[in-house]
């Protein structure tokens, strides 16, 4: 057992739980920083086209004053003011096609052949050319000469008579994108790292309040199965670990319910063949001791002969009542066992049973009186263990009645079917009471002498499987008083 205990560390509940929680943070820092990276470059380079052609048009707008002014001597430390204070390139372009062409000294970029033509500037040349058409252009990208992004806004310059003489090129170095970008990335790197640090903690804390009752439940379980049925997790939480955790706690309580049950039937199972044991050896003894002298020849009177064989026949007759009622008692005992059941009438049943005991009422002087709410009260059973059952108890009551006493036998219906025995007798003492219906418990009276011990609970044992309950009444000295109940079934006939 102690080596399963051995489990590596790549397999162990927290180095699993941290390590999909870390790839999850990873995941999540590198997306955040691919969609940072893509929303500030657009909005960066959005903001900062805006920006440009707003200045480009200013830029423009100074040029036309210049030219429909006539200070082009000017415009040159204009512009260069501008491009220094900016940071810009600024390059004007005249247009070729233009039928008054802005002046020469104003060209910071040439003609536009020149101006295509130089390898400073052709990258310019279809945004000037846009610019021509009166349509502010933009351009952006990586730029070889300054070696860094760049973005380039073209406005068309107008001149006299609104004719579009030129285009201004505002381009402006985006030196700082790049940094910022790698300022963030380094920050997004930092917090992942820290938050990694932080997890582990908090992960070592939630495996361990994850892992701890697991272990718990998991020595519990060994317990449980090397038989210590009084093993509990001692878990109390609101959660589905606690749920399970409860769980394991009924197990335990069920397999000791169970344990204990177990022991209970293999002591019953001891008593009873303990029982069976002492109740057949006295039969066997004495038709033992009989038979062995008779075959001795021992015995030669007749009338003594005749007496053995009585005592023997006797004897022989009480272990065939004890096995029948064995058999009974075990039928009616097995859970699979289902009596066939069909309308009975209980005051026929009653009434057959009084019959029967008549004679041996008869020799005591014992009345037997029957008082019924219907001449027909139907039940649904077996009518040879419904009789069995009360027979047994109205024999009892016969035998363990003095001479001309009188034995009260009630029935009545209502919800429920109710039927008493109840007699004039010596009753039952108090510390009998719990052991009447136990097998082969007989008490220490004369008139228990010849019984099995096994009629009780074969009657006990009938009622159970009509449905039915058995209780006791009983006064010692007064008399006892036995109560059937059965449900009540409403039948058409």
């Amino acid at each position: 057992m102690s080596k399963d205990n051995k489990v590596r560390i790549y397999n162990r509940l927290f180095f699993k739980l941290y390590l999909n929680y870390a790839v999850m943070l990873l995941v999540t820092a590198v997306l955040i920083c691919l969609i940072f990276m893509k929303l500030y470059s657009e909005m960066t380079i959005d903001n900062n086209k805006e920006q440009l052609e707003s200045r480009a048009y200013i830029v423009s707008q100074g040029t036309t004053e210049f030219i429909r002014s006539g200070k082009a001597e000017n415009y040159l430390e204009y512009i260069n003011t501008l491009a220094d204070v900016n940071n810009w390139d600024i390059w004007i372009v005249s247009n070729p096609d233009a039928k008054s062409p802005m002046p020469a000294i104003m060209e910071t970029g040439g003609t536009y052949e020149e101006f295509a033509a130089s390898e400073e500037t052709a990258q310019y040349a279809d945004t000037a050319k846009k610019a021509f058409k009166e349509k502010p252009a933009q351009q952006e990208g990586y730029n070889d000469i300054y070696g860094m992004p760049t973005i380039t806004v073209g406005y068309p310059v107008y001149g006299i008579d609104h004719e579009v003489v030129g285009a201004v090129l505002v381009v402006q170095l985006v030196e700082e994108q790049p940094e910022i970008v790698a300022n963030s990335l380094y920050l997004i790197v930092l917090s992942s790292a820290v938050a990694l640090a932080i997890s582990f903690v908090i992960i070592i804390i939630f495996a361990t309040e994850l892992s701890m009752p697991i272990s718990r439940m998991r020595v519990t379980a060994l317990a449980l199965a090397s038989g210590n049925y009084h093993s509990k997790t001692g878990i109390n939480r609101d959660d589905e670990i606690g749920d399970l955790a409860k769980t394991v706690d009924i197990l335990s309580e069920k397999l000791l319910e169970n344990d204990i049950q177990r022991k209970n039937l293999e002591q019953m199972r001891l008593d009873f063949f303990s029982n069976v044991s002492h109740e057949l050896r006295t039969p066997i003894t004495v038709i033992r001791a009989y038979t062995e002298t008779l075959v001795d020849g021992v015995v030669t009177d007749e009338e003594k002969l005749v007496q053995y064989y009585d005592r023997m026949l006797s004897e022989c007759k009480t272990m065939e009542r004890l096995v029948g009622d064995l058999l009974i008692l075990s039928k009616m005992q097995n859970p699979d066992f289902a009596i066939e059941k069909e309308p009975v009438n209980l005051v026929q049943v009653l009434e057959d049973i009084i019959r029967s005991a008549g004679t041996i009422a008869d020799k005591k002087n014992i009345t037997i009186e029957i008082i019924k709410d219907d001449p027909i009260i139907m039940i649904l059973g077996d009518y040879d263990r419904l009789r069995q059952m009360f027979m047994v108890i109205l024999d009892n009551a016969i035998k363990f009645s003095e001479e001309n006493k009188t034995v009260h036998i009630n029935l009545t219906k209502s919800d429920k079917i109710k039927v008493s025995i109840q007699d004039e007798g010596v009753g039952i003492e108090p510390s009998d009471m719990a052991c009447i219906f136990e097998k082969f418990y007989k008490s220490n009276l004369r008139q228990n002498a010849s019984g099995t011990g096994l009629g009780l609970a074969i009657a006990k044992q009938i009622a159970i499987k009509h449905e039915g309950t058995i209780e006791v009444n009983s006064t010692p000295g007064v008399g006892s008083e036995f109560v059937f109940t059965f449900p009540f079934v409403e039948m058409d006939f």
